[in-house]
């Protein structure tokens, strides 16, 4: 959690940097939080391992929240994203340290003037699960 907030704070450092040209970065957010209760009371408050979603029991809780900057000039773009919550602490237990807090990593060139022509790599959001509003 601690790494989330320096990177925030170094970005929104470096943003305002530029406070004289029109910043071409943009912050987002989504926090989802749930409580959940288990009419079986699990001794250590974990519902079982098969649930991915919503795993606590008796208390409320981060289910899933990310900040979000984006960067895009007329060649070249960029996201990140950090999120944290039980949902990516029970999908992601193998990622190994860090990474397992990245939901969306990536950056773009673009390859002609004359059309809209992108190449983009990286780690990108998904579609599966996807929530809108």
């Amino acid at each position: 959690m601690r790494i989330l907030i320096l990177i925030a704070i170094a970005i929104g450092l470096a943003v305002t940097a530029n406070a004289q040209e029109t910043s071409k970065v943009k912050f987002s957010g989504y926090v989802e939080t749930y409580y959940g209760f288990d009419f079986n009371k699990p001794a250590n408050n974990n519902r079982p391992s098969f649930i991915y979603s919503h795993n606590r029991h008796n208390e409320v809780n981060l289910n899933l929240g990310f900040i979000k900057a984006n960067y895009e000039n007329e060649k070249v773009r960029a996201n990140i994203a950090l999120m944290a919550g039980t949902y990516s602490n029970a999908n992601l237990a193998a990622e190994p340290g860090v990474l397992k807090n990245i939901f969306e990593a990536n950056g773009g060139l673009k390859l002609t003037n004359a059309q809209n022509l992108w190449i983009d790599a990286g780690i990108f959001s998904s579609h599966i699960g996807l929530r809108v509003p």
